[in-house]
């Protein structure tokens, strides 16, 4: 199984690790994501899928809180803490499951409205 990431900004740099996974059902994964504009506090991630042009929000970090999509509750957990003036670091775990977790996976860092 194959993911693949990538970073999503407009102006601003956005890096995320790792750029390619092979992993198998029963892994675990932690995708990590970070960014050095303070007042951006707000990072969302987004899973587009083999053959798909959508991308689906995953869910999203606001300061320390944590709000995850319906679909993505069980098998995704987003972590992080983008409070403070230093860089804005989050990740995204993903518990392997299947194919239906073989995708790219973008982080995007966004000032909160």
């Amino acid at each position: 199984m194959r993911h693949r990431l990538a970073c999503v900004s407009l102006g601003l740099e956005v890096r995320q690790s790792h750029s390619d996974l092979i992993i198998k059902p029963g892994d675990k994964v932690q995708i990590f994501c970070s960014h050095d504009k303070t007042d951006y506090r707000m990072m969302l991630w987004y899973q587009r899928s083999p053959g798909d042009t959508a991308l689906k929000l995953i869910g999203y970090l606001y300061f320390k809180d944590v709000k995850m999509e319906e679909p993505y509750k069980e098998h995704f957990n987003i972590s992080g803490d983008l409070g403070g003036s230093a860089t804005k670091n989050g990740s995204l775990i993903i518990q392997v499951t299947g194919r239906e977790q073989s995708a790219v996976y973008y982080c995007a860092a966004s000032k909160a409205h």
